[in-house]
């Protein structure tokens, strides 16, 4: 059988991470969480005060200190992959909602995004990777073999979202939740550098209304398909 690129595209909060890491298990793939990367770089810029809700992305500042930004993944002991910035693991730290407010104000710099794309494409080069964010079939791997879009209404992304940041102990409030989803939607679809679409190769996964293991076999039999090809 043979290696390929699966590249997975969506809307935030559309379950697509959750869907990639698993396929990339049963699969035996590196993952890799594009989205993550951006969320580390925006840790650091409010880490550092050159970005907040309320003032917006100090962009030269940010974009003058990139060099000083530096993000892994690495292993966790229960086999998870959690990301880390300048070697510290920020994995919970990233989810939060103060970063998710801001990810979309940093990631449309165009710096970034090209930092970024880099690193991302460099971790592709020898395939069986499987990476998911908003751009990677357009973009990172516009070539890759089994591309993916995932979408799912603001509605039913708002309340995944909202239950899984309550199983993590946060009190968070529905409406603002979906507030958050809506303006990173209009943020991501509209940005002038790769912006969110779908690929005209892409298989759409609508799953509003499937399960985990439904959305799972529905992944693993467009993979077989694939990678089983002459």
């Amino acid at each position: 059988m043979r290696k390929i690129v699966v590249a997975i595209d969506g809307y935030s909060s559309s379950g697509k991470s959750t869907m990639a890491r698993q396929l990339a298990r049963e699969v035996g793939y590196l993952y890799v969480d594009s989205g993550a990367m951006y969320r580390a770089v925006t840790l650091f810029a409010l880490r550092h005060g050159l970005a907040c809700k309320d003032a917006g992305v100090d962009v030269e500042r940010l974009v003058e200190r990139l060099p000083e930004i530096g993000v892994t993944f690495r292993l966790a002991p229960d086999g998870t992959q959690h990301t880390c910035l300048n070697g510290e693991d920020v994995e919970a730290e990233i989810r939060r909602m103060e970063v998710s407010d801001m990810v979309s104000p940093v990631a449309v710099i165009p710096e970034v995004r090209h930092r970024l794309v880099a690193l991302q494409q460099s971790y592709g080069r020898d395939k069986g990777i499987v990476m998911d964010g908003r751009d990677i079939g357009t973009a990172v791997f516009p070539d890759a073999e089994m591309k993916v879009f995932v979408n799912a209404s603001p509605e039913v992304r708002a309340q995944r979202r909202v239950d899984e940041l309550r199983a993590k102990g946060e009190q968070v409030d529905y409406a603002e939740v979906y507030a958050n989803v809506c303006e990173r939607d209009r943020i991501d679809t509209t940005r002038k550098e790769s912006p969110l679409r779908q690929a005209p190769d892409a298989l759409l996964l609508d799953n509003d209304r499937l399960s985990r293991s439904e959305q799972m076999e529905w992944l693993l039999e467009r993979f077989r398909e694939i990678t089983e090809r002459d």
